[in-house]
């Protein structure tokens, strides 16, 4: 079956803002397909709101496939359960498009703004809180290894830790965690011809396999 292009989830949640709603909104999913099945991709790793994307892809390789024979790969989506949901500084689910992200290669004071900007309830510093409730921990979590987890649980349900000491911890982490990663950024942001020696041998490699896949399809369309 050819996918319904109304039904993909990133239209169907803006359908009713049509200020929001673009020719490129709707066919996003057909672009993706694109670039999945223009490389022979057999596992893609996705969220779990990009697994009706594969889904699609599959639905287009297999219409196809069907029509012309074993012509492109159905890939199969790989979905982290542990990372599958990120939520971001509004409680929302963190997105680039809802300015809802906390950028890890930010300067740190301000990458330290965007931390402690997330979003909790109003319990005191005294009060127990839920760590399982709070945006803070979900996202510490993610990034802390199980003892330090475990240390912030309990300093959660203890109660005397607020917040504030909550996101400075995350905060912390953040810097600590991604020290290599924020290096090496400022170090490509001012060498960019680093950066576009590398995307060439990307390039070239991705348009080895691309010329094969365009190959195979176009013999079989005629064309």
């Amino acid at each position: 079956p050819v996918p319904r292009m109304e039904l993909a989830h990133g239209y169907k949640d803006k359908k009713d803002r049509l200020s929001d709603v673009n020719g490129g909104l709707f066919t996003y999913p057909i672009l993706m397909a694109a670039d999945i099945l223009l490389y022979d991709a057999e596992i893609v790793p996705v969220g779990k709101d990009q697994k009706q994307h594969i889904e699609m892809t599959r639905d287009v390789a297999g219409t196809f496939n069907h029509l012309h024979g074993d012509v492109l790969v159905l890939p199969k989506e790989q979905i982290d359960e542990n990372t599958m949901t990120v939520p971001g500084i509004d409680g929302e689910k963190m997105s680039k498009s809802r300015n809802n992200f906390i950028n890890i290669f930010l300067p740190e004071k301000e990458l330290k703004k965007q931390v402690m900007a997330i979003v909790t309830d109003s319990k005191g510093l005294e009060d127990v809180k839920n760590p399982d409730e709070c945006k803070i921990f979900a996202i510490y979590k993610l990034l802390a290894d199980e003892a330090s987890v475990q240390t912030m649980r309990i300093n959660y349900t203890s109660g005397g830790y607020g917040y504030g000491h909550a996101k400075l911890a995350l905060f912390d982490l953040i810097l600590s965690k991604f020290e290599h990663e924020r290096s090496r950024y400022n170090h490509l942001m001012n060498n960019f011809d680093e950066i576009d020696a590398a995307l060439k041998i990307g390039a070239e490699k991705a348009r080895l396999v691309a010329k094969d896949v365009l190959k195979r399809v176009r013999e079989k369309v005629g064309y």
